[in-house]
């Protein structure tokens, strides 16, 4: 059965404790009471301002198992939070979300069928968790190391304040843009206790970690432009595209070189070694 009040009481009590930086949106103008407003919850749950206060008000219609999901997404609720949410609506809570770390068929294919082009998958919290050969000049040959070390964050912040990529502008705000995506599926994924450990690792052992993520920045991750210096083919400019894959919360990142470009010759030089084993 679905309990009005109870309902009404928890969406207010979960809107009063979010600020608008933990959800990625701008503070903007004074506000009477803390928390969220009405049409900011309404907005990010992607339905109406008037039903969603309804909703609060306890005078609201039966809401869907789709609108429910979407409260929960943007109220940051909980595992338990959702299943309680659910309960109160007289709905069955559905399965905790969880990512994962398998490579599809498909997407080993798709990697394998850009042998000019690095690229390689990580799952939520920025595992390495495959890659085609091009990849390997830029993030090593991981088929050796223990999972535990293809963690591009503990590559990032475990580097002394002082090191190089600290000092680069664009090495800076990738970082930046990796934090604020790993608070987005930290979020998104609430039960998974591996992205939960490794935020509880990085914030005791990285002040710069515990710097970003007090800023709460939620965003998933846009492209940026990258300049690198490579030991082998030398100056490098290339966007690094992250194209996310739904179904299991991975990413696969792409080093796109400009058609025509410098880069891409360079690129084609690197990968020249692996297309001639392959038709040998």
């Amino acid at each position: 059965m679905l309990n009005r009040g109870e309902l009404a009481t928890f969406l207010r009590s979960r809107r009063h404790r979010l600020r608008p930086a933990d959800v990625g949106l701008p503070d903007v103008g004074r506000r009477r009471t803390p928390g969220l407003r009405r049409q900011e919850v309404a907005q990010l749950a992607g339905i109406s301002v008037d039903y969603y206060i309804r909703l609060e008000q306890a005078r609201g219609p039966h809401p869907s198992r789709q609108v429910l999901t979407a409260l929960a997404r943007a109220l940051v609720l909980t595992a338990d939070e959702r299943e309680y949410l659910f309960r109160l609506a007289g709905e069955n809570p559905p399965p905790a979300m969880v990512p994962s770390r398998e490579i599809s068929p498909g997407i080993r294919n798709l990697l394998d069928s850009m042998p000019e082009t690095p690229a390689y998958v990580v799952d939520a919290k920025y595992d390495v968790l495959a890659w085609n050969s091009l990849a390997t000049p830029f993030i090593g040959d991981l088929s050796e190391v223990p999972d535990s070390d293809r963690n591009m964050l503990r590559w990032v912040f475990r580097l002394p304040a002082t090191a190089a990529p600290w000092t680069d502008e664009e090495t800076v705000r990738f970082t930046r843009s990796l934090v604020a995506d790993l608070r987005a599926s930290y979020a998104r994924y609430p039960a998974d206790p591996g992205i939960a450990a490794l935020v509880t690792e990085m914030l005791g052992t990285s002040p710069q970690f515990a710097e970003l993520w007090q800023e709460h920045e939620v965003a998933t991750k846009k492209p940026i432009v990258k300049r690198v210096d490579h030991p082998l083919a030398g100056p490098l400019e290339f966007e690094c595209r992250v194209l996310h894959i739904p179904e299991s919360g991975q990413r696969l990142i792409v080093y796109c070189a400009a058609p025509g470009s410098p880069t891409q010759a360079a690129f084609r030089r690197l990968a020249e070694p692996a297309l001639m084993a392959q038709r040998s």
